[in-house]
């Protein structure tokens, strides 16, 4: 090459940078609002996971995205408000789960919405429908009616003389008559006599356990309210201290809980990332189909059915995909 040509070409390229750094410079990051029940302390299975998502996608936090966060610190009263700082301060999208997801969809009916994970989507109306929703929400959901029913199966199954079953609730939550409905259909054909008990703040668990003890229950269901996931070391313990064989989501078993039958969280939470890079990158959620969960794991806890003397059937331990000894 030329010295002339050397130069010119060294020119133009000297000239290129300066505009390339004011492109990177002035390029838009995109935001995220993402509402959540508990506090900002909290080391649940979902926030880190849909994180790392997104970064495996090739989003950044600070460069290309922020995220907006919320924390309700266990107060569903709190929610709303939330919600509406986030639409207030003109998000993108607003990722939330659970008792979030109808809170995002009162404070806004234009900003996206992607449920990390939500109960039976469709009974809940918060879609219109699984291939098309329609609207501003979009994401993960499972149908938590039969989840709960299953679970009352497999408790009848460890506990073959259970005349009495306890379902722990927490108070006001739209999920619970639906899963209420479909256990009194599984009871019935069980002969099982359902006992609802409602907990909705760490002081009202001791109570509800003795109380379930006073009742002779001879096992326990526990919902997917993000409440006992929060309190699951409490929740199992206090299963273990009054020797009631437990049921419940997967973290319960890993806490000390008897068994745990449930949707695994995480990967929901991941899902979720891939549904905010479509929106970002244009499509509208309502032309987005909702995921339904397909995979459901079992866990059990071996530790914890020694120390309160019960001996699990080989059918479900074959059943499991994974035993804590």
């Amino acid at each position: 090459m030329r010295r002339r040509e050397f130069i010119t070409l060294l020119g133009g390229a000297a000239a290129a940078w300066p505009a390339v750094a004011r492109a990177q410079q002035g390029a838009r990051i995109s935001r995220i609002g993402y509402l959540d029940f508990t506090s900002a302390s909290y080391r649940g299975p979902g926030l880190e996971a849909f994180r790392a998502s997104l970064r495996d996608l090739g989003y950044v936090e600070g460069t290309n995205v922020q995220i907006d966060f919320r924390f309700a610190d266990g107060d569903n009263d709190l929610l709303p408000a939330l919600a509406t700082e986030l639409v207030r301060l003109n998000v993108d999208v607003i990722v939330t789960y659970a008792t979030g997801v109808p809170a995002a969809q009162r404070a806004t009916s234009t900003i996206p919405i992607v449920m990390a994970t939500y109960s039976d989507a469709v009974a809940a109306r918060i879609v219109a429908n699984l291939g098309r929703p329609g609207g501003n929400v979009t994401g993960s959901t499972f149908f938590y009616p039969e989840l709960m029913a299953k679970r009352l199966e497999l408790l009848a199954e460890i506990v073959p003389s259970i005349a009495r079953a306890g379902v722990l609730l927490f108070a006001g939550s739209e999920t619970n008559g639906p899963a209420l409905q479909a256990m009194r259909e599984t009871a019935k054909a069980l002969r099982v006599e359902l006992h609802p008990i409602e907990a909705s703040r760490p002081m009202d668990l001791e109570g509800a356990f003795s109380a379930l003890a006073s009742q002779q229950i001879g096992g326990l269901v526990v919902t997917d309210h993000v409440f006992y996931l929060v309190n699951a070391d409490t929740v199992s313990t206090l299963a273990t201290k009054h020797r009631l064989p437990l049921i419940g989501p997967l973290e319960l078993a890993r806490s000390g809980g008897l068994i745990a039958y449930g949707v695994n969280f995480s990967d929901q939470f991941r899902r979720a990332a891939v549904f905010v890079d479509k929106i970002l990158k244009g499509t509208k959620p309502g032309d987005i189909p909702v995921e339904q969960a397909s995979k459901f794991e079992t866990i059990v806890n071996l530790k914890t059915a020694n120390s309160i003397d019960i001996t699990l059937p080989t059918s479900v331990l074959l059943r499991a995909d994974k035993v804590i000894e």
